[in-house]
């Protein structure tokens, strides 16, 4: 939890005792000590009878008893209305009328969980109200001083080019417990926990999980949208009291940080955004196994994807490393979720900014093919990737990759696989989509790349083709294009020679020439084999 929520900066009952102004009156507790750690509002002198009706609660009341009657019946009512308009404590100077309190009140203050305390001196009452009050305005002074810090550390992620999930997750740490920013309409954008991932912060409580337990008793603050009527609230900060009650602080910190939202999310669609991102950190909690099978179809359902019993499809597109820029990610998941309305079937989209995927859970209903499924969902994301402007001639294209349908058990795994998969074809000839199951051998590859085994890889790159590459390093005519062809072909020279529009004579040279180089026979199946994996090797190795 974060450190702040552990200091409070309210000045309580207990506290006011051990001011000197008031230690001097040498206090003693008579009533109500469990409760001396109620804050004090402000604190009020008077003698009056009916002086409970002119408090509004949480005041420390100081009297002398002049007003509290003589009958204990009366004594009783006095405490009664006290207690009943929630002060927090009454305070009586013993002397002037009392030389000791009375039974009644003490048993009544007793019974209605009153703090009541006499003071054997007098003190001056001037003294005491200006030593709680300065006490108090202090405190205050604290308060804000702790949200100005909080407001200045959301700037600060802002300027580094964070946006509104940045400013969420640290206003969770603050506060000690989860919350959720949720669109006018009641739904969830985006939750968030206290663990600021240095694993110190409570596990216990999923942010989502908490939303929907807690959303009703929870504070709500109202992120402004700068219009009227319907426009007039553009979001709406739920805090959680799942692991301590939210103090003033929090909800201080809270409508400062509110008011900052606001304008991130006016100058750019964040609450598309925030909603993609919401659920693609739910889609990599469930890739990376943080979500039970068991927990991963209500959590989806709030996040309103409803498949029923049908199986789903893990999909991943991948950016490529130039796009798109930080801006972009609220217009792509705009027109992702756009184009994904037209297939008709059951889709939970996310994004994740950071690793430049997409992740997506897609309903296969009954009777439905997968590759016809498969295409229509890819040709999707591509089209969405165009009406966000992102095709640049210049760029790659992005990599979509299917997985394989299954429950929920295996959609974590699904989703896992799909994204490695899809970092492994970059750079591969593209395709509209590739299918996980078939990109094994390259997933292989980068993965031993991605393990540090550039070398490895390098040396049996050499070994197969090094020959042939030194020699298209300085030839007119590259021997290394045809070898690719012929692969391609699995060997078939006729259709060899019509893709590379050559003569089947010339075709023949050059296969002869590339068998010289390489000492090889490009006839032997172990050979061909090799000389496949060394291609989809260099790939790999030059990347690294």
């Amino acid at each position: 939890m974060g450190q702040e929520s552990k200091i409070e900066a309210e000045i309580t009952v207990r506290r006011a005792l051990e001011l000197p102004a008031l230690r001097r009156g040498l206090p003693e507790v008579l009533a109500g000590e469990d409760r001396l750690d109620r804050p004090v509002r402000w604190v009020h002198a008077g003698e009056v009878p009916h002086i409970a009706s002119l408090l509004k609660g949480g005041e420390l009341l100081l009297t002398t008893g002049l007003g509290l009657g003589s009958r204990p019946t009366e004594q009783r009512a006095f405490i009664r209305k006290l207690a009943d308009r929630e002060i927090a404590a009454l305070v009586v100077e013993l002397g002037s009328r009392f030389a000791s309190l009375p039974s009644a009140m003490v048993d009544a203050a007793q019974e209605c969980g009153l703090p009541l305390i006499q003071l054997h001196r007098e003190v001056p009452y001037v003294t005491v109200t200006e030593a709680i009050h300065t006490e108090i305005v202090n405190s205050h002074y604290t308060l804000l001083r702790r949200a100005d810090e909080l407001l200045r550390r959301c700037t600060d992620v802002l300027l580094g080019g964070g946006g509104a999930p940045e400013i969420l997750r640290l206003l969770a740490v603050f506060t000690g417990n989860p919350l959720c920013l949720e669109a006018p309409d009641g739904s969830p954008l985006y939750a968030a926990g206290p663990d600021d991932g240095d694993g110190c912060g409570p596990a216990d409580a999923d942010p989502l999980v908490a939303w929907e337990g807690l959303r009703d008793t929870g504070v709500r603050i109202d992120v402004p949208g700068g219009g009227h009527g319907p426009d007039a609230v553009r979001a709406r900060l739920v805090l959680l009291p799942v692991n301590t009650p939210p103090a003033p602080v929090h909800r201080i910190a809270a409508e400062r940080a509110a008011d900052l939202l606001a304008v991130v999310m006016l100058q750019s669609r964040q609450e598309e955004v925030l909603a993609a991102r919401g659920r693609g950190d739910f889609l990599a909690d469930l890739a990376e196994g943080r979500v039970s099978a068991a927990e991963a179809p209500g959590q989806a359902r709030l996040l309103g994807f409803r498949p029923g019993s049908d199986p789903v499809v893990p999909v991943v597109m991948r950016m490529p490393a130039q796009l798109p820029s930080p801006g972009s990610w609220a217009v792509l998941a705009q027109a992702l979720r756009e184009e994904l309305a037209a297939p008709g079937v059951p889709v939970l989209l996310g994004v994740r900014p950071v690793e430049g995927r997409v992740p997506l859970l897609v309903a296969l209903r009954a009777g439905q093919d997968r590759e016809a499924l498969a295409g229509r969902v890819a040709a999707a994301l591509h089209a969405g990737v165009v009406r966000a402007g992102l095709d640049r001639p210049s760029a790659q294209h992005p990599v979509v990759v299917i997985g394989t349908a299954g429950d929920w058990a295996a959609a974590g795994s699904g989703l896992r696989h799909a994204a490695e998969a899809a970092a492994a074809a970059q750079g591969l000839p593209p395709q509209p989509w590739f299918d996980a199951r078939r990109l094994d051998i390259e997933l292989l590859l980068w993965r031993m790349r991605e393990h540090g085994e550039e070398g490895v890889l390098a040396d049996f790159v050499d070994r197969a083709i090094g020959p042939l590459l030194r020699h298209d390093r300085s030839a007119r005519q590259p021997l290394l294009p045809t070898l690719e062809a012929y692969l391609a072909s699995a060997g078939r020279k006729a259709e060899t020679a019509r893709d590379l529009n050559v003569n089947r004579q010339t075709l023949y040279d050059r296969l002869a020439r590339i068998a010289q180089l390489l000492d090889t026979d490009l006839e032997d199946a172990q050979t061909v084999l090799g000389l496949r994996l060394a291609l989809r090797a260099r790939r790999h190795a030059e990347r690294g």
